[in-house]
């Protein structure tokens, strides 16, 4: 058992106020703003303890929207991107409104359904210098992207490379009707040379 402050004992979970949803640690949960216009903040439960008059709290380590970083949100970031942050927390369990599934970036492209409380984490997020980890990722396209799950690409049976319809001059519902496609590179390469 960890050690703790006199008068406060870990516990082992927590049932969400008004549910039977039981929250442990390590469980990522949904946790109601100050500002109800705001969506919920995302964070992983560390700890969750309780004082002596049993009001139990919960040691968290939030997780950053994008839009929330010091860099902003960018073209390739989905729409249910999180970033692990450094920023650790005390919280009322009170607060705490749902649980939720934060996906690595690998597990989450291959979700068949992603549902309401889905979300994906590439990158950790150092909140006072603004630096992430890893800071370079692969990028696809001619131009030159990361991968966002929510855009549909294309992948180039010639070169193996991905790209968006868009900048390739296509619109969606056309990508969507192809059964074979070349980049223009690879399309060039096929034409047959003039004698």
């Amino acid at each position: 058992m960890a050690k703790t402050k006199p008068g406060k004992k870990d516990l082992d979970s927590y049932t969400i106020k008004g549910t039977t949803k039981v929250v442990r640690t390590g469980d990522c949960v949904l946790m109601r703003p100050s500002d109800s216009d705001k969506p919920p903040y995302v964070a992983r439960v560390e700890k969750i303890e309780a004082d002596h008059r049993n009001n139990v709290k919960v040691r968290v380590r939030w997780y950053y929207r994008p839009e929330e970083s010091i860099g902003g949100r960018r073209q390739f970031h989905g729409a249910k991107e999180l970033f692990l942050s450094d920023h650790y927390d005390v919280q009322s369990a009170h607060t705490i409104e749902g649980k939720c599934t934060v996906h690595s970036f690998k597990n989450y492209t291959k979700l068949e359904n992603v549902g309401a409380e889905d979300y994906f984490c590439r990158f950790e997020y150092k909140a006072s210098t603004g630096g992430f980890t890893p800071d370079r990722v692969a990028v696809y396209c001619k131009c030159e992207m990361p991968y966002n799950p929510d855009d549909l690409m294309v992948q180039c049976e010639g070169c193996k490379d991905w790209f968006h319809p868009s900048c390739m001059g296509m619109t969606i519902e056309d990508a969507k009707k192809l059964e074979h496609f070349l980049c223009s590179d690879c399309s060039s390469m096929m034409m047959p040379k003039d004698p």
